[in-house]
């Protein structure tokens, strides 16, 4: 137990382009987590902010600086975190410590991307960055480490390639009930089956987009009403994927997952919602195998047995996921969090509530498995 709650959640949509500045999303979603909570932003005693990419694509820098300003909460404690693709469950992580330290009595974790600013090469380009510099000098990005694990598995364990493409549909299912969603419209597994190929054997809808958006959760210790953080763990993995002796074990998903149930007092067996970091369908396989819901090669069965829907025996991504909800870098990993959030406080409409879910787990990882970060969560 780490003795913190959650009394507050609140993000903006998801979107391709949104009509605000990062510190206007950041700010917009803080005040929705404030609102939500029934805080005053003057009850905050400190600020983490979250953003992977605003330097690089020559945004805010010092975004938390920036947001005291704006939330009017000048003289708390403040700083940034940057932790690539993992950097919204690594700055929670950051709040929670602040909590339980005594350091902070309100944390208020904010995560933010606006990526639109970008050409999409410049994007990729920023992204591919956090790949060793040998694999980066040769051009290897995410979706072709993506690729090949695909192929590896689909190969090893005589998968029909329908599976990542239901996966797409599983999470676009999902999205589509969800009103902050990216990609709000269902598509079929044969629609996934023929679109563009982007790294053989993933397709375009095997591949999450490029998204601008906001999220924020509100900290502070213990109450008996909120939603409360059972534990909170990470764990880095070989850098250098081409030097990892197995393309689908990702050791870092496997150490965090462990620590976090173990410091839960828990197992796979205990969650009624998931979400997983779904960058690429083939990463919900991997990483559901990894953290033990699934022995290896037998995810994709449960899969094709619809036990991974949000009427099944396990809901993965019941909010659709990396894939349709979106991926701001900065704020993907929290807005896993309030979708956790919503399912255990029973928010949602019956389309969207997975029913009588008490405990929740999520997982939020940086680039192809180097570092990941767990949370579980009940209600």
């Amino acid at each position: 137990m780490t003795g913190v709650t959650i009394p507050g959640v609140g993000m903006t949509n998801f979107r391709s382009e949104l009509p605000y500045s990062i510190v206007e999303m950041a700010s917009l979603a803080a005040t929705r987590a404030l609102d939500d909570a029934g805080y005053r932003a003057s009850e905050v005693t400190s600020l983490h902010v979250g953003t992977a990419l605003a330097d690089s694509l020559g945004l805010q820098a010092g975004l938390g600086n920036a947001l005291t300003s704006s939330l009017g909460i000048e003289g708390v404690a403040a700083d940034r975190v940057e932790n690539t693709s993992a950097t919204g469950a690594s700055a929670l992580h950051r709040g929670v410590a602040a909590i339980q330290s005594g350091q902070s009595d309100v944390a208020l974790v904010v995560g933010a991307e606006k990526m639109s600013v970008g050409e999409t090469a410049n994007v990729t380009e920023a992204i591919s960055r956090v790949t060793h510099e040998r694999e980066y000098a040769q051009g290897l990005t995410l979706p072709s480490f993506g690729g090949l694990a695909a192929g590896v598995y689909l190969d090893r364990y005589d998968v029909p390639r329908e599976t990542l493409a239901t996966v797409a549909a599983k999470n676009h299912a999902n999205a589509a009930d969800n009103p902050v969603a990216q990609f709000r419209k269902t598509i079929s597994v044969a629609d996934a089956l023929e679109s563009p190929v982007i790294a053989d054997p993933l397709r375009l809808y095997d591949c999450c987009p490029m998204t601008d958006g906001a999220a924020a959760v509100l900290l502070t210790r213990e109450t008996m009403n909120d939603v409360q953080i059972l534990s909170v763990g990470s764990a880095t993995g070989t850098h250098a994927v081409a030097e990892r002796p197995d393309p689908l074990e990702i050791e870092s998903v496997r150490e965090a997952g462990e620590r976090t149930f173990d410091d839960a007092g828990m197992t796979p067996d205990d969650m009624d919602v998931v979400c997983i970091h779904d960058a690429f369908t083939i990463l919900e396989l991997l990483e559901l195998e990894e953290l033990g819901f699934y022995q290896p090669g037998t995810a994709w069965q449960a899969v094709m047995e619809g036990e991974t829907r949000r009427d099944g025996r396990l809901p993965v991504n019941p909010g659709g996921g990396l894939k349709a909800r979106g991926h701001p870098l900065g704020a993907t990993g929290l807005s896993q969090i309030i979708e956790l959030v919503w399912q255990l406080r029973g928010d949602l409409p019956p389309n969207r509530q997975v029913p009588n879910a008490s405990t929740a787990f999520a997982i939020n990882v940086a680039g192809f498995g180097n570092n990941s970060v767990c949370t579980i969560l009940e209600a």
